[in-house]
């Protein structure tokens, strides 16, 4: 509100300000500002990092790009002929639904062996709760080109750790086994890998999670009777959910695109038979050297990976809409 005073001899009149409905004062302003100019560098290396070569990525989908053209910087655009050749692919269709299926694997291994943990870590006494967290953050800390190396000489045909216990234990037959001979010994191995690779993160998160849950909630329940599992389903699962909800989504994306895994393990063989959509892309692209084709590819992945995206968080929406 203003107040209006008389008009002064030499001047227009002068308003009063008596409350906040007046103009910004500028340090107001630039408080209101401080956010969005301190996200502002991260903005801009995303977009950098990360937009641009999608953007890249995107117009190569549409060129026919060979070595030859490449290094002659040549340009050949041909539409969305890259796109229709790889629709049209049989091959295309069968790693999509091998994708699919080694990720829904994956993932329902990892988020009920990271909730078994996570559930362990909070029952576990402080030291031995200590120990095994350290144990977590360094199998989730050690790099995935690593990781997967040593699994490469667990599972090595001659030297590997495990068919020498397999054999001592009785299975002679395991001495000299190759596990990457096959598609299902192959997939094993790369599951055994990823679930090692993801359970740290799923427990934590979750063990995290358990620490929020008041505690008058449990006496309560025991109170009224709720044995263990009774308390788990009216207590623990309920606060427990819009974590799950989260790590689940992140578990989907990170096991979807398990390039490294798949391809450092056997190369998406035997017979290109564990090849899963990133190593088709790579494969095709510069293994083939079709550089167009696994750009077009590619776009594919990211899009079948944003519908699967979708498809989740309309699952969690109406579920807490339900639940309201």
């Amino acid at each position: 509100m203003t107040v209006q005073t008389e008009r002064p001899p030499s001047g227009p009149a002068v308003a009063l300000k008596t409350d906040g409905g007046g103009p910004a004062r500028p340090g107001k302003r630039a408080g209101a500002l401080a956010p969005y100019l301190l996200l502002l560098p991260a903005v801009a290396a995303t977009v950098l990092l990360l937009g641009w070569p999608l953007v890249k990525d995107g117009l190569l989908s549409f060129q026919n790009l060979n070595m030859g053209q490449l290094i002659q910087h040549v340009t050949e655009w041909n539409g969305f002929d890259n796109y229709q050749e790889t629709l049209t692919s049989p091959d295309f269709w069968r790693v999509t639904g091998r994708s699919l299926v080694f990720t829904l694997v994956n993932a329902l291994l990892t988020m009920g062996l990271g909730t078994l943990v996570g559930l362990l870590l909070a029952r576990l006494g402080r030291r031995m709760r200590v120990l095994l967290l350290v144990g977590l953050v360094l199998a989730w800390a050690m790099p995935v080109v690593a990781s997967t190396t040593v699994y490469q000489w667990l599972f090595a045909e001659r030297f590997g750790v495990v068919n020498w216990v397999l054999d001592r234990l009785g299975r002679h037959s395991m001495a000299d086994y190759s596990w990457t001979g096959s598609q299902l010994s192959t997939f094993f191995v790369v599951t055994v890998l990823i679930v090692w690779q993801s359970v740290p993160f799923v427990a934590i998160n979750l063990y995290t999670a358990t620490t929020t849950i008041p505690k008058e909630l449990y006496e309560a329940a025991s109170l009224d009777g709720a044995g263990p599992w009774k308390s788990f389903l009216s207590v623990t699962l309920p606060y427990l959910r819009p974590f799950l909800y989260a790590t689940t989504f992140l578990e989907v994306i990170w096991v979807f695109k398990a390039f490294v895994q798949v391809f450092n393990i056997n190369g998406g063989g035997p017979d290109r038979l564990t090849e899963i959509l990133p190593v088709y892309a790579y494969i095709e692209g510069v293994g083939n050297q079709h550089f167009g084709m696994g750009a077009a590819i590619a776009v594919l992945t990211i899009l079948i990976l944003l519908a699967l995206t979708a498809y989740y968080l309309r699952i969690v929406l109406k579920q807490e809409e339900d639940e309201l």
